[in-house]
């Protein structure tokens, strides 16, 4: 029977989200925009301060359409806008950065490698530093703004924060300047203003974790001073959900860098992290979402009323006046950005946290559950059968970890049961609250939070698949809760009429589906899904168009039908798995799929006389024999180059077994 990998969860990269609202609509391919590109870098060079503050403004706001970046880019926008990082003015510093940052979320991978390249990160790495001095309010080292400096200073900072962070996910380079630039402390010190800034902090704990991942360079940089200031907000009790946002990022990076943490303190520094993502998948968003926007919609009535009445006092003080108010507040207006910068919606940003730290809570224990042998994204799926034998010219030899089992360390396994979090996990698995879904459903500004919603339930899924992979069955709940699980997948699952399409959720559902039907095979646990169910699921699998998913199909069948196979009465249940099965080994496109099918059939009919008997009904010796020499072929002429070395060894392992299992099914007859 197949094994699965267990999903471990990358940072995606980022996306344009959190980018300044921009009052320039996007318009139709079709038509030409005319970009101001010139006019506006040339004013990046005006000897007026406000000249350069709006024009890195207005720049930061029109690359955001995709019409106009080109233009930008053409001009070398990226050379122009570099050494505003160091401006004589601290506004000009801080929409500069966000204009760069806008270029490097808007502008994709490409962008960021070629910023890189032009080594943006020298002045950005210049500004970092002085920042983190100027956090100090009696500095002398920045320039002197009319504003409150301490606050403007964070704002530059929180700029620069995330286009380091962009920078970082997307560019290798830009990694290995991070680690020997000496940033890790300059992120901590930013990280470390969360009692006063709580948006620097999260922006600083974002590009953390991102950097801290697979960065074996970094480890060599931790310290008393890195470590305490990650234990101090792991520790820290703050309420409110972007602080809960903030100890998870931080939960996150200190799993990453777990290597390197004092032997001494592991046990109470990894205690203290599981006891954070546990408080976060206790929070319960269908009640907390409704509420929030409630608080929302009483606050900006409220806020409504107060505006009315200002507007009023003020009107009767113009009046009064010889018409000087009116030219200063003519004047404020004329040279106040403040338009480009995103709307303060609280309570829309205390939701998208919850969603955003029950997320990254998943995707971190799901992390643990996983080996640290490096995974192939596309091959999840390892044969077991003959292991003994693998690829004739050695290829997996060195791979030989890869097949190694998977499991917890003693005090992670203990201190992840012991806050109850598989069922903390599984209660996320739930298809999100209806109520929650209907109030964002009715407000535009809230919309988005639905994706965010099932992207939380697919990630429980996911981590589910990788909790059932390494925990055993007792520590679980034994016979009776794998069962109830079961019951719960099902329901969730045919529900409705139509198994729901989303490929994410697909993934994830048949992960979970596949490794508990391992689980209750192996134990011989009779489980509440019928074939014609299962079968239902693999059809819908098996015509989805990522390969993880149809892959993941073709093992549920494999285990159903083993299954099935020593019952009595099944022949015609197996007929149908064994013709599901031939026929996807047959056509798809796929190797990786068409060994899985294989394998499964292996599986399904390797003994018992109702396989025996199904076996004969489908003509499975003939189809065998046709398939056995297209697959070889294809195996030699179309695969070199286009699979990894991982999957040409399994691919060469079923070959072997084919024909084996062909010379078993002819000693039958």
């Amino acid at each position: 029977m197949g094994k699965s990998k267990n999903k471990k969860f990358k940072r995606p990269q980022f996306s344009a989200e959190g980018l300044p609202v921009s009052a320039v609509k996007n318009v139709d391919d079709e038509e030409e925009v005319e970009s101001p590109a010139d006019e506006l870098l040339e004013k990046l060079q005006s000897p007026s301060a406000d000249t350069r503050e709006f024009a890195c403004a207005s720049i930061s706001q029109i690359v955001q359409q995709s019409q106009a970046m080109p233009a930008f880019l053409q001009r070398d926008a990226v050379r122009c806008l570099g050494p505003l990082l160091l401006d004589r003015s601290l506004s000009v510093r801080e929409t500069a950065a966000g204009a760069l940052r806008n270029l490097s979320a808007c502008g994709g991978v490409d962008v960021c490698e070629d910023m890189v390249k032009k080594d943006i990160l020298t002045p950005l790495t210049a500004l970092l530093r002085e920042c983190c001095t100027g956090f100090d309010s009696s500095s002398d080292l920045l320039p002197k703004s009319p504003k409150d400096q301490k606050n403007l200073v964070e704002a530059v900072a929180n700029e620069a924060v995330n286009l380091l962070w962009n920078l970082c996910e997307c560019s290798g380079q830009a990694i290995s300047v991070f680690n020997k630039a000496g940033l890790l402390n300059v992120v901590i010190q930013c990280l470390e203003r969360h009692p006063h800034n709580m948006e620097l902090a999260l922006s600083a704990a974002r590009c953390l974790h991102t950097v801290t991942e697979e960065n074996t360079e970094l480890l060599g940089s931790m310290n008393v001073a890195v470590l305490g200031g990650l234990e101090s907000v792991l520790l820290s009790s703050h309420p409110g959900m972007g602080h809960t946002l903030l100890r998870t990022l931080t939960a996150g990076s200190v799993w990453n860098m777990k290597n390197c943490l004092p032997s001494d303190r592991q046990a109470q520094i990894l205690s203290a992290l599981v006891a954070t993502l546990s408080h976060s998948l206790e929070l319960d968003s269908g009640e907390l979402i409704p509420a929030l926007q409630e608080a929302e919609a009483a606050r900006c009535a409220g806020a409504a009323r107060d505006a009315k009445a200002e507007e009023m006092e003020e009107e009767e003080e113009v009046e009064e006046g010889d018409g000087e108010m009116r030219n200063r507040k003519t004047a404020k207006r004329d040279n106040d950005f403040s338009d480009l910068l995103p709307v303060e919606k609280e309570e829309l940003r205390e939701a998208a946290a919850l969603l955003e730290a029950q997320q990254t809570s998943l995707e971190i224990i799901g992390n643990m559950c996983c080996s640290d042998d490096p995974s192939d994204d596309e091959w999840e799926e390892m044969s077991s059968s003959d292991e003994s034998e693998m690829c004739s010219d050695n290829i997996c030899e060195a791979n030989s970890s890869l097949l190694s089992p998977l499991c917890l360390s003693a005090e992670i396994h203990s201190a992840l049961l012991n806050h109850n979090m598989p069922e903390k996990v599984l209660k996320k698995t739930e298809f999100p609250s209806s109520a929650a879904v209907e109030v964002c459903s009715k407000n535009p500004a809230w919309k988005c939070l639905i994706k965010k919603m099932h992207q939380v339930q697919c990630r429980a899924l996911t981590c589910l698949h990788n909790i059932l992979s390494v925990m055993e069955a007792e520590s679980l709940g034994g016979t009776t809760a794998l069962q109830a699980l079961a019951v719960h997948l099902s329901n969730m699952i045919f529900s409705k009429p139509e198994i729901p399409k989303q490929e994410e959720f697909l993934e994830a559902v048949t992960s979970a589906v596949r490794s508990l039907l391992q689980i209750m095979a192996s134990r011989k646990i009779q489980q509440c899904m019928s074939p014609e169910q299962l079968m239902r699921l693999s059809e819908a699998a098996t015509r989805c168009d990522m390969v993880s998913v149809r892959v993941n199909a073709l093992a549920i069948l494999g285990i159903t039908g083993s299954t099935l196979a020593r019952e009595q009465g099944t022949a015609p249940s197996l007929q149908i798995i064994g013709s599901a099965l031939l026929q996807v080994a047959s056509k798809d496109h796929n190797m990786v799929v068409c060994g899985e099918a294989l394998d499964a059939l292996f599986d399904v009919f390797a003994d018992g006389k109702e396989a025996e008997q199904a076996a004969k009904d489908i003509h499975l010796l003939p189809s065998l024999k046709a398939l056995q020499p297209v697959f070889k072929a294809k195996l030699r002429k179309e695969c070199k180059g286009k699979y990894s070395p991982e999957q040409m060894c399994v691919l060469d392992n079923i070959r072997i077994n084919l024909r084996r299992f062909i010379g078993y099914l002819e000693t039958l007859e």
